[in-house]
């Protein structure tokens, strides 16, 4: 059913949203020149890399709705490994993290980007949601759930575009509150920028410790069916 698909892509919408990097992105975009128009792109850019990858799992696991297929199998062993690997990549990252005292810096990929060309924001948007490892593994857990709900031709694209939606909605916001906002928006994006550049190892950790412990026990669910 469509709300049974909506439900199971909440989770990983929300991570996908809350992930520190596009709103560091996005924001120093937004900065630069032509911001109002490359933070557009980037928001395309955005929409278009989950869009595409959320889709194209959709179609690849057309027969996941019937809990004996080889598909509903591939799909919960896939949740079972990409579980796992959140997991270990939230543990990693803890381990990694900075220390009291460290300098914490704005990542090296973010440094030109209020330089950046209309072509570079769109291809940046587009990569970060969907070559991004993270991001990848959660729109494919969230494109498997909405192949597996027996939704057909609108419910379908309903669900995928609620996914895509919740997904970019920390972007879309931050491109509407700098058309709209002026200075004060500025301001407060900045504001935002700095916290995430500070807090991203944290914001990472949870969301890879959490999102990774729910898709595992969604493919061991599944697997026990």
């Amino acid at each position: 059913m469509l709300i049974q698909a909506i439900g199971a892509v909440l989770p990983p919408a929300l991570a996908v949203a809350l992930s520190p990097f596009p709103l560091i992105g996005v924001v120093l975009i937004l900065a630069g020149r032509h911001g109002g128009r490359n933070g557009l792109l980037f928001s395309v850019g955005w929409i278009l890399g989950l869009t595409v990858v959320a889709t194209v799992v959709v179609v690849a696991f057309g027969g996941a709705a019937d809990p004996d297929s080889t598909s509903s199998a591939i799909a919960d062993w896939g949740r079972v490994f990409a579980g796992a690997g959140l997991i270990v990549l939230g543990a990693r990252k803890w381990w990694l993290r900075p220390r009291s005292g460290d300098e914490v810096r704005t990542p090296r990929w973010a440094a030109s980007l209020e330089n950046a060309t209309a072509g570079r924001a769109l291809l940046l948007g587009a990569l970060l949601s969907g070559a991004n490892p993270k991001n990848f593994v959660l729109t494919a857990s969230a494109a498997a759930s909405i192949a597996e709900a027996r939704e057909h031709g609108v419910g379908t694209v309903e669900a995928v575009l609620v996914f895509v939606l919740l997904g970019s909605g920390t972007v879309l916001g931050a491109v509407l509150l700098h058309a709209v906002g002026g200075a004060r928006a500025a301001s407060f994006l900045d504001g935002v920028r700095r916290f995430m550049v500070a807090n991203s190892a944290v914001i990472v950790v949870v969301v890879l410790l959490v999102l990774g412990a729910n898709v595992l026990g969604n493919g061991l669910a599944g697997l026990g069916r």
